[in-house]
């Protein structure tokens, strides 16, 4: 917004996945938009640039983690088709906290 960046998309696809659970997968290991900028619809337009790279690549499916109490996160991905198949501990300092794994397989 206004030549400053308003959010990120990192992904990671084959050996790079932080994960092996999926085969012919992406995986969303961030997705961030500025608390300013949330509601601006970025975080659509960085999710369909995972989907577009996804398809481009071949890739069937798509998968994320997600801080099991992150409700908003979570509904933002459910809108969109995503289910949990897992999960795992992450790692915070000395705090285990638990990250939801969800995926969505493409059309």
């Amino acid at each position: 917004m206004d030549n400053e960046p308003a959010g990120y998309l990192k992904i990671n696809f084959g050996s790079a996945q932080t994960e092996s659970k999926l085969d012919n997968a992406l995986e969303i290991e961030r997705i961030y938009v500025l608390k300013d900028c949330q509601g601006l619809h970025i975080g659509q337009q960085l999710m369909q640039q995972a989907f577009d790279i996804a398809k481009d690549r071949n890739l069937n499916t798509v998968w994320l983690g997600v801080w099991e109490h992150n409700h908003k996160a979570i509904r933002f991905y459910e809108q969109y088709g995503f289910t949990v198949f897992d999960k795992h501990i992450f790692r915070l300092g000395d705090d285990e906290q638990t990250d939801l794994m969800m995926k969505l397989v493409l059309d």
